[in-house]
């Protein structure tokens, strides 16, 4: 299929990521693409749903709104496809739909939209759930999957630690307490600040205990048990290098 935006997808895949619009209804569409601009975002629309997966796949936006009611196919399976592609799989799927029914939103939801919002909706109100959406998404990018440095490799996924390719096992505040440090190596942290991390921990308790944790990582880790340096005064570093 031969698109109309097809021009327009080449020019725009050369400049920064923006928002991908996908809706029929031009009114509403050139409305919310002038507030997306007077935010910053640049915007691309596109009117027909074929087309629209073809410019996310193009483009690769930072988000895409998705109007599911769509004379050209079911946007559902639109919605699908983006989250099954490997490279969109993490890109936030708004559905702004006329479809009210609870069916419709459940299956909305199902097939991976972010969130399903009903027409006619205020457009601050919709802006403000884009921008919630966006920031959630810049957090969740500013947390990486996986750390390493020196000879210990973490995984946040799998909740794993490796020292010189050898298993650790440790228990979830000091792996917590290791990642934090991990994070930042060469930068230390003071002991109320490593709480902070321990997430559903007892502060009080762990602010007793934070040493604990720190001898006994050293001591699983062995040798390499030395990359946690004692900052006199302060708390505890990993090892710049």
């Amino acid at each position: 299929m031969t698109c109309p935006g097809d021009v327009l997808v080449g020019l725009a895949a050369l400049m920064q990521p923006g928002i991908l619009i996908v809706d029929e209804d031009r009114r509403f569409a050139e409305e919310l693409t002038a507030a997306l601009q007077n935010s910053g975002y640049a915007v691309h629309l596109e009117t027909d749903g074929r087309c629209g997966l073809q410019a996310a796949r193009a483009l690769e936006p930072l988000l895409v709104i998705l109007e599911i009611n769509l004379k050209d196919g079911d946007g559902l399976q639109i919605c699908r496809e983006l989250k099954a592609d490997s490279r969109l799989s993490a890109t936030p799927v708004v559905i702004v739909t006329t479809r009210t029914s609870e069916m419709d939103q459940i299956a909305g939801l199902s097939v991976g939209a972010d969130d399903y919002v009903v027409k006619p909706v205020s457009l601050p109100l919709l802006m403000h759930r884009l921008q919630a959406i966006l920031r959630r998404k810049d957090v969740a990018a500013e947390v990486p999957e996986q750390l390493s440095h020196l000879s210990i490799a973490m995984s946040r996924r799998f909740h794993s630690v490796t020292a010189d390719g050898a298993p650790v096992e440790l228990t979830p505040t000091e792996f917590l307490l290791l990642w934090t440090m991990m994070t930042r190596p060469g930068r230390p942290f003071g002991r109320h600040e490593l709480m902070e991390y321990a997430r559903g921990q007892s502060t009080m308790a762990l602010e007793r205990t934070v040493d604990v944790h720190i001898k006994s990582m050293r001591k699983k880790l062995g040798e390499i048990g030395r990359i946690i340096e004692t900052v006199r005064g302060i708390g505890y570093r990993i090892a710049q290098g």
